[in-house]
């Protein structure tokens, strides 16, 4: 499926398959079975020694069984794929597994950094050797165009009032941003990076290491300092805006009073101001997170009527995969391209897991002081507090998996969600673009309430 390389791994071809075993081990098991071969050769065929030496030389390549592939990252992508489905559908029945309606982190606000994390992961290992960079990045380009149109049918509005059966979208209230998008523009300024900013330093130490991606990782500094100069730093007009109350009555208009600069609550935050400027307000979510604050909700931290009193903004619209907060997510997508990195260049378990988990406990101790000293972990902005403790958290839990899988081998128990990595886009459209349910509602007979649920006894 070309269309979802950025959620299934890039490393479908030969040369993008990753071992499980360090190379002093294949060297090992080579040795071994020479010394196997000469062994067996008795007194009485000495003469046959180099023959058969020589023979086993020529078919070696024949014979060695090829490398399996990197299965933890298949089943971090179906881990993922996996929580996505809980906090989907039992998000609304526990709250803690719902999205936080503001500042703080939930099960929920892990699963999108998961994703974007892994795709930096793969394409450390899809370019990690390149032919032509004119021609990689032309590839990137395209598969990126393909999420992003995958993103605006799915994502855009079409699959809307699903119980009714009427499928469509108005051109003038499309939504434009999405997470197919976010991840879409992720992957392409990560590719680009991985194509182009990379010296040709021979890697054989840490500091090695870092000189040769180190463009990388002045991008990733000047995403973030971008980002927080423009959240920071613009100021956030009044602003005003239009709803229907009621199906049959007129429009009403709030208006939300700002006038501030580096505020990040709901009402006056930059992301939102660029969002309504620059996509229009009638292209953005239209159930925003922070309609289930308490401010908002009679039955926060759930959706519900309004309190008395509740400020104007509660019902504004506000899209939680904004452009200025999108920016912000390719620095996870670049974190995992250092991971990424680490595969290619040492072999070695215990070297793996140390440089590993050098940079995963650095981000989760700095994203935690942030928080603390009023940086507040937000998922909707994007904060850097909150890039910082769930690209941590992802690396905490890549390091975890890939212990026990490909270290330990236990790869029994983790065979299903090693099959959901592997075809994770068909299983998101399926399971949270609605495509399922219409497929179950969509055929019927007579009328639209006799289909596939009423006959398996679910509908009424």
């Amino acid at each position: 499926m070309a269309s979802y390389e950025a959620i299934k791994n890039f490393e479908d071809d030969e040369d993008d398959v990753e071992m499980a075993l360090p190379h002093s081990q294949i060297s090992e098991s080579r040795s071994q079975t020479l010394s196997s071969t000469i062994a067996e050769t008795t007194p009485l065929n000495i003469h046959n020694v180099q023959e058969q030496l020589s023979t086993s030389s020529r078919n070696q390549p024949q014979t060695v069984a090829k490398p399996p592939r990197l299965v933890s990252l298949d089943v971090f992508r179906g881990l993922t794929v996996a929580l996505m489905i809980l906090v989907d559908d039992a998000g609304g029945l526990i709250p803690a597994l719902n999205h936080s309606p503001w500042n703080g982190l939930t099960l929920a606000d892990y699963v999108m950094p998961f994703f974007l994390f892994i795709v930096g992961v793969s394409l450390a290992l899809t370019y990690k050797k390149l032919s032509c960079r004119v021609d990689a990045s032309r590839k990137a380009g395209l598969r990126a165009l393909k999420l992003l149109v995958l993103g605006l049918f799915l994502q855009g509005g079409y699959f809307h009032r699903v119980n009714d059966l009427t499928y469509g979208v108005d051109i003038k209230q499309i939504r434009w941003m999405g997470i197919l998008q976010r991840i879409a523009l992720a992957y392409l300024v990560a590719a680009l990076c991985e194509i182009w900013l990379k010296s040709d330093d021979t890697v054989n130490s840490g500091p090695s290491f870092l000189r040769k991606y180190r463009y990388q990782w002045y991008v990733a500094l000047v995403i973030s300092f971008v980002y927080l100069c423009l959240l920071y730093g613009l100021y956030v007009p009044d602003w005003e805006y239009q709803i229907q109350t009621e199906p049959s009555s007129e429009p009403k208009t709030f208006s939300v009073k700002c006038g501030v600069r580096g505020d990040t609550g709901p009402a006056c935050n930059v992301v939102g101001m660029i969002d309504r400027t620059v996509l229009g307000i009638q292209h953005l979510y239209r159930r925003p997170i922070y309609a289930r604050m308490p401010e908002c909700s009679i039955n926060s931290p759930d959706y519900g009527p309004l309190p008395p009193g509740a400020p104007a903004w509660c019902q504004a619209p506000f899209d939680p995969e904004g452009l200025l907060s999108s920016v912000m997510a390719i620095v996870t997508c670049l974190v995992g391209l250092h991971y990424g990195h680490i595969i290619v260049h040492f072999k070695d378990h215990r070297v793996r897991t140390i440089y590993w988990m050098i940079p995963t406990s650095c981000l989760v101790v700095f994203g935690l002081t942030l928080d603390l000293f009023g940086m507040h972990i937000n998922k909707v902005l994007y904060s850097l507090s909150y890039m910082c403790v769930t690209a941590g958290a992802a690396g905490i839990l890549f390091v975890g998996i890939y212990l026990m899988v490909d270290v330990c081998g236990y790869r029994r128990m983790t065979i299903f969600l090693e099959w959901m990595g592997m075809h994770a886009l068909m299983i998101y459209v399926l399971a949270a673009c609605n495509v399922f349910p219409i497929f179950l509602q969509g055929f019927y007979w007579g009328k639209p309430g006799n289909n596939i649920l009423k006959l398996i006894g679910v509908g009424t």
